[in-house]
């Protein structure tokens, strides 16, 4: 039976958790190499296929690092890719395979950068190292000693080393004393969680919502889809409309009743009361990588939802199941206080604090091809009823779609002053709108009387 293929991006990142690129990571490819020839041309096969048609959406506008085998090379594979975006991965089936490595020598004189995995203390590596821009190494898999001698070799020769492996909180120190260049790992993943800067939202798309509450004539659409792309100011929005100064029979479940419920100006104030709130830059790069995992798991999950039989959640209610997966790492608080005040179905609030029913099974199936845990995908798929064969597409693009987006919304600068004067002359004709209507009913009250 043929092996699925999935191919998800995983980010590499510094001990202070800066993003430095992505890896592009396949199963049947990273871990198959080794596995009989006809295994691994079918691998390379159904990658190239996939990268044929995606290359723009496994790479845009970031360093990317992508593992090729002997197949992918002789197929000229990398030529998909610009040389400055793409680096080249490669490991030992290709190191021992004297034409493959001369294909590397050839992509490394056209400009493209190199990298070699589980680099080791041998012959044929370190004859590899006029060629390497990037030497990565398993903690888990090499001893102390051995990673610091590389280290040693590494700098020696200004070369850029990237730990690999880091499940826990011991690998992630010592490779941050190393001094290594970059790390990867579900560990690292974590420690960006635990380092998001709390209530934090990504302030180049608040400044595009105060342009849009404040023209003219606002177009609700774009305001719900401004507030939508953020789990921070989602999260706020539904909160403060189920408070008690807008209590209602019925409970406010969306962004879209949450903005006719609070009505032009009174979102105008809670747009000014945010805008009050601590501008200090401490962790915001942190906080809008976290943001746009957000968004991916909101758009990921809501995707998969349509494929799913006797769905217990509406595509809506999987959006908000992606997107609020992540708030207990953006408020400092348990899963079970935040919800608290937000009203939502069972089956939605059981699948976020318990990761119950389909619900809850659907946000493992999109954490675990965040995590890129293969033998998990695989299961949660097949139990949801999803199509295995077609998750890679819908993942990249859902990846595609947001990276479109988040390249208009991250131009803080080029807002910052209009959304700044916007605001204030909004809130100035609001209030002065309100003093009228005041003195209109003290009026009335008076002739009345």
């Amino acid at each position: 039976m043929e092996k699925n293929r999935y191919i998800v991006r995983q980010a590499i990142k510094d001990v202070d958790s800066h993003v430095l690129g992505y890896e592009i990571m396949y199963s049947g490819g990273n871990e198959a190499y080794g596995e009989e020839k006809a295994n691994e041309i079918s691998a390379a096969q159904a990658i190239y296929d996939f990268l044929m048609q995606n290359s723009e959406k496994a790479l845009r506008n970031s360093r990317t690092f992508m593992t090729f085998t002997s197949s992918l090379l002789a197929k000229r594979t990398p030529h998909l890719f610009q040389n400055e975006n793409l680096v080249i991965q490669i490991d030992d089936s290709v190191i021992i395979h004297p034409f493959a490595m001369h294909l590397v020598q050839q992509y490394a004189k056209e400009g493209y950068e190199i990298a070699v995995n589980d680099f080791q203390f041998m012959p044929r590596y370190l004859a590899l190292m006029d060629y390497l821009a990037y030497i990565k190494i398993n903690l888990k898999a090499i001893g102390r000693n051995s990673a610091e001698n590389i280290m040693r070799v590494a700098e020696s020769m200004n070369k850029k080393v990237i730990a690999t492996g880091i499940e826990d909180e011991d690998h992630f120190n010592q490779a941050a004393k190393l001094g290594v260049y970059g790390m990867q790992g579900s560990y690292v993943a974590d420690k960006l969680a635990n380092q998001v800067y709390q209530s934090s939202f990504l302030r180049s798309n608040f400044f595009r919502l105060v342009v849009a509450i404040t023209k003219e004539e606002p177009d609700v659409q774009e305001i719900e889809q401004i507030i939508s792309r953020d789990v921070t100011l989602t999260y706020s929005l539904l909160k403060i409309a189920n408070s008690a100064y807008f209590a209602r029979r019925t409970k406010t479940t969306s962004i879209q009743q949450a903005i006719m419920t609070l009505g032009l100006n009174q979102l105008k104030r809670w747009v000014y009361l945010l805008s009050a709130e601590d501008k200090s830059a401490k962790g915001l790069k942190d906080s809008e990588e976290f943001i746009k995992m957000s968004f991916m798991r909101g758009s990921f999950a809501s995707e998969l939802e349509k494929y799913i039989k006797e769905p217990t959640l509406t595509v809506s209610e999987a959006y908000l199941l992606g997107m609020f997966s992540t708030l207990e790492y953006l408020i400092d608080a348990p899963m079970e206080e935040i919800l608290a005040d937000i009203p939502m179905v069972d089956a939605l609030r059981e699948a976020l604090l318990h990761h119950a029913g389909k619900g809850g099974k659907l946000l493992d199936l999109v954490i675990s091809y965040e995590k890129a845990d293969w033998n998990r995908i695989t299961e949660d798929a097949q139990e949801l009823g999803v199509p295995s064969e077609q998750l890679t597409v819908i993942y990249f693009n859902c990846m595609e779609e947001i990276n479109q987006i988040w390249e208009q919304m991250i131009h803080p600068e080029e807002l910052d002053s209009e959304a700044e004067a916007a605001l204030k002359a909004s809130m100035e004709e609001a209030d002065g709108a309100d003093h009228t209507d005041n003195t209109d009913a003290a009026a009335t009250t008076g002739a009345t009387s």
